[in-house]
C-alpha cells in the first residue's frame, strides 16, 4: 500500500510535501481540493499515485480544468500500468506520465482458449455475459437470446488484448495447488484423496506451504515466496510520450533485483530531454548551510556562513580556528597568511632614509670632533659627555633598523635593549650637563666656591649611573619574561576575513612599550625642568639655551607620538602606523639635539676657525672683590641682576688653573680655596 513507499522515501533522502487520501466515495469537487492542495507548493511537481482507474482519471479532469496542463509529472502504480482508459481524453494531461507493470509475457494457451468462448459454452461464468455485451456492444435478454447474428467471435468480430495478469493468475493457482500438494504429501503420505488431518484445513498451515512452494511458473519463470511472502518484483516501467501527434506508452526500463532504466529513452513534457526537477527548495550553495522549516523537513532556507565561519555540513557552520580563515568558497578554513614590515615597504623606507641620513650625519661630527679634539670649542663642549650624547644619538638611529629587521629571538632582546638605551644615554648626558649649570648658578648665589661633583670623572659617574638603571630594568625584564617573537592574528584581524593577517612580531605590548621608554621619558621631562630653571643664563654661558630649546622641541615630538601611536590600535594597519610612528619619533629625537647642539659647533669649527679661540682672560680676585665692594656700599646690590654677575665670574675663570668646559676658560685652584674670597 502507500505506506510502505512512504517509509522508503523518508530512508533515501526523498520528502513528500503533500500526502492527501482520496475518499472511498468522493464527492464533487473533491479532486479540484485535492488539486488545490498538490499546487500550495508549486516546486513539488511529481505526484505518485495510488488509485483505481477511476480516480486517476477524475484527477487528471480537475488538474486540467485548473489549467495544470505540463505542471505535474504523474508517477502511477500497477493499477494505472499502460491502461488506456485512465488517459482517455486527457493525453496532454498525462503527457510524461511514468508507470510500472509487473513483467508478464502473453499466455498464447489462454488466448487459444479465450477465443473460443462462447455465450453456449461458457455459461459457467457469471461474468462472461457482461464481457459480452461490452464487447460486441449488444443487449442480451433476460433468457441471454442476442440481438443480433449468432456467429460473434472474440478477437474476430472484436478487438481483443489478453489482460496483463493472466500470468499470475495462472501462477497463483498453481502455487495453492504446489502447497496442497506438498501439505498432502505430508499429512497423508501414501494416501489417494483426503486423509482426516486435511478434512480441516488451517490457514496458518496452508500459508506455510504456500511461502514454500518452488516451481516453474507458466512464463517460464520461477515462482518463490520470501519470508514476508513477496514475490520477487519484477517489473517494467513505461512512459506516456506523445510524438508527432501519436501517443503511446514506451518502455524505458525495468526492475528485476535493481533498476534499470534507459534514461535517453525518456521524453518529458514540451517533448524535451531535460529531466524535470521537483523540490521544495533550490539547492544551497557551497559555503552555505541549511535552516530547515518546522514541519516540513524538505523545504528550507539558505544561511551564508558569513564572518570566519565555514560549512562544517549540510546543517552547521562552524567558526574556523584563530589561525585560519574560511576559503574562497567557506567549505573549509586556510591558513591566515603571516605579514611583517618589510624593508621594501613605504612604510619601512622613510624611517630607514631619516637614520642613513643621520647616522651620516652623527658620524661625520664625530669625526669633525676627534680632529680638533683640543680646540677650544671642543674643549667647551665638554668631551666627555659631548662623545657619549653622540653614542646615544647613534644608537637612536640605529634603533630603526632592528625595528624593521623580521623578528625573532635575537632581534626582539635587542629591540628592547636598544630601543630605550639610545634615549637613556642621550638624556642621561643633557640631564646631567643641565643639572651642573644649575649647581653652578646657584652655588653661585650663596659663594663663589665651585660646588660638589662638576669635574668630568664625576659627570660620567653620574651619567653611566642613570644609564645603568635603564639597563637594569631591562635585565630584571629579561628574567621575568624572555624575549620571543609571536604571531599575532589579533592585530588584523578584520570583518573581511579576506582581508585578515597574522602579524609577525615581537612579544612587547604597548605596556610594555611604555615600561621601556618611560624611564627614557622621565630623563626627558626633568632634563626640560632644569632647561626651564637655567632659562636665565646670559648667552655666553656653555649650552644653556641650546639645551633648553633641545628639550622643548624633544618635548613637542613626543607629545605628537603619543596621540599617533595609541590612537591607531584598532587601525588594521597598526603595525605600520606604530612602528613607523615609533622609529621616526626617535630619529627626529635625536635629529633634534644633533642639530641645535652640534652642528653649530662644527659649522664654527670649520667654516669660521677664527672664532675657535679662547675668551678675554679676567682676575678671580678683581672681580670678586669689585662684587663684594659693589655690595658693601650698595645697599640695593641684590637689585642687580645675577646674571650679570654670574657672567663677569664665568668670564674671568681662565687663568693658569684647569680648563671648564662650562666657562670655556681656565680655573685657578687656590682662588676657590682661599680665604681671602668672601
Amino acid at each position: 500500500g502507500i505506506k510502505k513507499p512512504l517509509l522508503v522515501t523518508r530512508g533515501r533522502g526523498l520528502c513528500i510535501s503533500q500526502s492527501v487520501k482520496i475518499p472511498r466515495e468522493p464527492r464533487t469537487g473533491e479532486f479540484d481540493k485535492i488539486v488545490r492542495r498538490l499546487s500550495e507548493n508549486p516546486n513539488a511537481r511529481v505526484v505518485i499515485i495510488f488509485a483505481n482507474e477511476d480516480d486517476i482519471r477524475r484527477l487528471l479532469e480537475a488538474a486540467k480544468k485548473a489549467n495544470q496542463t505540463g505542471h505535474f509529472i504523474w508517477v502511477g502504480s500497477d493499477s494505472w500500468g499502460s491502461k488506456i482508459s485512465p488517459i482517455l481524453n486527457q493525453e496532454e494531461m498525462a503527457e510524461g506520465a511514468v508507470t510500472i507493470l509487473p513483467k508478464r509475457q502473453s499466455i498464447k494457451g489462454f488466448d487459444r482458449y479465450f477465443v473460443s468462448r462462447t455465450l453456449e459454452n461458457n455459461r459457467r461464468n457469471i461474468w462472461f455475459a457482461e464481457f459480452w455485451e461490452n464487447n460486441f456492444q449488444c443487449k442480451l435478454s433476460r433468457h441471454a437470446v442476442k440481438k443480433g447474428s449468432d456467429h460473434e467471435r472474440i478477437g474476430k468480430d472484436s478487438s481483443y488484448e489478453q489482460e496483463g495478469k493472466v500470468q499470475f493468475v495462472i501462477d497463483a493457482v498453481y502455487a495453492m495447488a504446489h502447497a496442497l500438494h506438498n501439505m498432502h504429501k505430508d499429512l497423508c503420505p501414501g494416501k489417494v484423496g483426503l486423509c482426516p488431518q486435511m478434512e480441516t484445513i488451517n490457514g496458518t498451515l496452508l500459508l506455510k506451504y504456500i511461502r514454500h512452494v518452488n516451481f516453474t511458473g507458466i512464463a517460464g519463470t520461477p515462482v518463490i515466496f520470501n519470508v514476508n511472502g513477496d514475490a520477487p518484483g519484477r517489473y517494467e516501467i513505461y512512459q506516456y510520450q506523445m510524438t508527432n501527434n501519436a501517443t503511446e506508452y514506451k518502455i524505458i526500463g525495468h526492475w528485476t533485483d535493481q533498476l534499470h532504466l534507459n534514461t535517453n529513452e525518456m521524453q518529458w513534457p514540451g517533448a524535451t530531454q531535460e529531466v524535470p526537477s521537483s523540490i521544495c527548495s533550490q539547492p544551497c550553495r557551497p559555503g552555505q548551510r541549511k535552516k530547515t522549516v518546522k514541519g516540513i523537513p524538505c523545504c528550507w532556507h539558505c544561511e551564508n556562513c558569513d564572518g570566519y565561519q565555514y560549512q562544517a555540513d549540510t546543517f552547521t557552520c562552524k567558526m574556523c580556528r584563530f589561525d585560519l580563515r574560511p576559503n574562497a568558497n567557506n567549505t573549509g578554513c586556510d591558513a591566515i597568511p603571516i605579514v611583517k614590515l618589510e624593508w621594501s615597504s613605504p612604510w619601512a623606507v622613510i624611517p630607514v632614509l631619516i637614520a642613513v641620513l643621520g647616522i651620516m650625519a652623527t658620524l661625520f661630527v664625530v669625526v669633525t670632533f676627534v680632529r680638533y679634539n683640543d680646540t677650544p670649542i671642543v674643549k667647551a663642549s665638554g668631551r666627555e659627555l659631548s662623545y657619549v650624547l653622540l653614542t646615544g644619538i647613534f644608537l637612536c638611529y640605529a634603533t630603526t633598523f632592528l625595528m624593521i629587521s623580521t623578528p625573532g629571538v635575537v632581534i626582539c632582546s635587542l629591540r628592547r635593549i636598544f630601543l630605550g638605551l639610545g634615549m637613556s644615554i642621550s638624556y642621561a648626558a643633557l640631564l646631567t650637563k643641565t643639572n651642573r649649570i644649575y649647581r653652578i648658578f646657584e652655588q653661585g648665589k650663596m659663594s663663589v666656591s665651585a660646588p660638589r661633583f662638576i669635574s668630568p670623572a664625576s659627570q660620567l659617574v653620574l651619567t653611566f649611573s642613570l644609564i645603568s638603571v635603564q639597563l637594569l630594568g631591562v635585565c630584571i625584564w629579561f628574567g621575568v619574561d624572555p624575549s620571543q617573537a609571536i604571531i599575532d592574528y589579533e592585530d588584523q584581524r578584520t570583518s573581511n576575513p579576506k582581508r585578515a593577517r597574522g602579524v609577525l612580531k615581537c612579544d612587547i605590548s604597548d605596556l610594555s612599550l611604555i615600561c621601556l621608554l618611560g624611564y627614557s621619558m622621565l630623563l626627558m621631562v626633568t632634563c626640560t625642568v632644569y632647561a626651564i630653571k637655567t632659562r636665565g643664563v646670559p648667552e655666553t654661558f656653555n649650552e644653556a639655551k641650546p639645551i633648553g630649546f633641545t628639550m622643548y622641541t624633544t618635548c613637542i615630538v613626543w607629545l605628537a607620538f603619543i596621540p599617533i601611536f595609541f590612537g591607531t590600535s584598532q587601525s588594521a594597519e597598526k603595525l605600520y602606523i606604530q612602528t613607523t610612528t615609533l622609529t621616526i619619533s626617535v630619529s627626529l629625537s635625536a635629529s633634534v639635539s644633533l642639530g641645535m647642539l652640534y652642528m653649530p659647533k662644527v659649522y664654527v669649527i670649520l667654516l669660521h676657525p677664527e672664532q675657535n679661540v679662547p675668551k678675554r682672560k679676567r682676575s678671580l680676585k678683581a672681580v670678586v672683590t669689585a662684587a663684594t665692594m659693589s655690595n658693601k656700599f650698595n645697599p640695593k646690590g641684590g637689585l642687580r641682576p645675577n646674571g650679570e654677575a654670574k657672567s663677569e665670574l664665568c668670564e674671568s675663570l681662565e687663568t693658569q688653573g684647569w680648563y671648564d668646559p662650562l666657562c670655556k676658560m681656565r680655573v685657578p685652584l687656590q682662588h676657590f680655596n682661599s680665604s681671602a674670597i668672601k
